[in-house]
């Protein structure tokens, strides 16, 4: 079996660059420090594109848990989130007795008095609003979508349609922390830093975590807690790219620094913080120093990541022509794949706007417009790569929206209020079985009546896909161990290929 500590002796022993350095076999913490840091500057100097994947074991694990309970089906995860809370009923989730039936008002029987937002609650009636949109049968799976989703529509026979998604959180502010931290509450650490945490990085030259965010879009403020280490060390949190010439803020060097300068600064920075860490044994001063050397690293890494030369002409058209605008989600869906080619492990796009609560007609069909054509390229993109099948891609948001209408319906337009009983969302590649539909709603589109999915359900099967047992991924803090599914969670295992 292949250790950090033999992976790490393998690579110094087989790289002249590493000539004079005593092994880190037996060393302490601070020795090895001493001993082997002014050689990782070296390294980073002497040859910035040298890949991690080459070792026997990545270095970016070294303070990571470096897990492998088992076998895994996928490698890296591109999660598009879809901040606001998509309309299952009106994209994924045809609903034809509701239908039929609207304008009357929703039943007891079926609302069972369940809990209902402010924004609606206080309603005097609460009129049933079938979709306005047509649904049609697709691919050799025949899976209903929406007229308004022709590309992801394509797409079908790839991917896994989960109808029965169900959570507590009925706001965004609790809803989106419940989706991408496992808790409600803010301070949990992320999923992109759990898996960092847990498997390491597969690259030296990048984040194993990025985050990219649609440009200019309105919607519920996203909040960098949503990608953040919570009290995981901070090295594991996501690092946001963002369009222009700054991908990365304070990346740069200043103007009269060049790379050279910059390799002898923190050089000496690095010696006062082995000083520090003579004197006190401190984890936050080693995860300053991973961190600086990373953002040297990167200042090389970076610029070719965001160069869409090599891009044939082909492929960007078939992103759509909003893959010219940098920001956008078009172009963030491209900056995805060539990140996951380059090794980052956990890529997250949030796309914001789903907020429906008046005007969906217009409202979702714009939103439509702008995610249905890049989310279809992605995963087309990765399959004739050759990397769907060990690339996990998700979409989905953090809630659904309600089968009556906020407000006044009208035969123009009408909202639909939160709703966190039921709601859709899709997988492909990475081990999920293709051309699927999972779950099911009741005829009217507001509770689930088979195979429900918690939220913590999908975070089981997502780190069951990465190779992880959700139960043994833990980190101990304020006296007991905390892990991403909280204190429950299973793994999907009939949407397993």
């Amino acid at each position: 079996m292949v250790t950090k500590a033999n992976a790490m002796q393998q690579l110094i022993s087989n790289d002249p660059r590493c000539a004079g350095y005593e092994s880190p076999i037996g060393m302490g913490r601070r020795q090895f420090l001493r001993q082997f840091g002014m050689g990782l500057g070296a390294l980073a100097l002497a040859d910035m594109g040298f890949s991690l994947s080459q070792a026997a074991e990545p270095l970016g694990a070294q303070d990571s848990l470096g897990l492998c309970h088992f076998a895994p089906k996928a490698k890296r995860v591109i999660y598009l989130f879809q901040s606001g809370g998509p309309s299952q009923i009106d994209l994924y989730d045809p609903k034809p007795e509701l239908s039929r039936r609207h304008g009357e008002e929703l039943p007891e029987s079926v609302r069972r008095g369940q809990r209902l937002t402010a924004m609606s609650g206080n309603q005097a009636s609460l009129p049933m609003a079938g979709s306005p949109f047509k649904f049609e049968r697709h691919g050799q799976s025949g899976i209903q979508i929406c007229e308004i989703l022709p590309n992801v529509a394509s797409i079908v026979d790839d991917i896994c349609v989960v109808r029965s998604m169900y959570t507590e959180a009925i706001n965004h502010g609790p809803g989106v922390t419940f989706m991408q931290t496992g808790s409600q509450f803010p301070g949990r650490p992320s999923m992109g830093a759990w898996l960092s945490y847990g498997l390491g990085a597969l690259n030296a030259n990048l984040p194993s975590f990025v985050v990219l965010v649609t440009k200019d879009k309105g919607g519920q403020p996203l909040v960098s807690r949503l990608w953040g280490s919570g009290f995981l060390p901070s090295k594991f949190q996501g690092v946001r790219f963002r369009s222009g010439k700054d991908p990365v803020l304070y990346l740069n060097n200043p103007a009269g620094i060049n790379a050279e300068g910059r390799r002898i600064m923190l050089n000496r920075l690095r010696e006062l913080h082995e000083l520090q860490l003579d004197e006190s044994e401190n984890a936050g001063i080693e995860n300053r120093i991973a961190q600086y050397e990373m953002a040297f690293r990167m200042q090389m890494s970076i610029p070719e990541v965001f160069d869409l030369s090599d891009e044939p002409k082909s492929v960007l058209a078939n992103y759509g022509e909003d893959v010219k605008k940098p920001g956008s989600f078009a172009a963030n869906c491209l900056l995805a794949r060539r990140l996951a080619e380059r090794g980052v492990r956990f890529i997250q796009l949030y796309h914001p706007g789903w907020d429906q609560h008046g005007g969906l007609q217009g409202g979702i069909t714009k939103q439509c417009q702008e995610t249905d054509q890049p989310s279809a390229a992605l995963v087309k993109d990765l399959k004739e790569r050759g990397m769907l099948d060990n690339t996990l891609v998700i979409w989905g948001g953090e809630f659904g929206r309600t089968n009556y209408c906020q407000g006044k319906l009208t035969e123009e337009s009408f909202g639909r209020d939160h709703h966190p009983k039921c709601f859709s969302l899709w997988m492909a590649g990475g081990g999920i079985k293709p051309g699927t539909v999972f779950g099911t709603t009741d005829p009217f589109g507001y509770n689930v009546v088979e195979d429900g999915v918690h939220i913590h359900d999908f975070h089981a099967t997502l780190l069951h896909l990465l190779g992880i047992d959700h139960e043994r991924l833990t980190f101990k803090y304020q006296g007991r161990q905390f892990r991403l599914t909280d204190v429950h969670g299973r793994v999907l295992r009939p949407i397993l290929a």
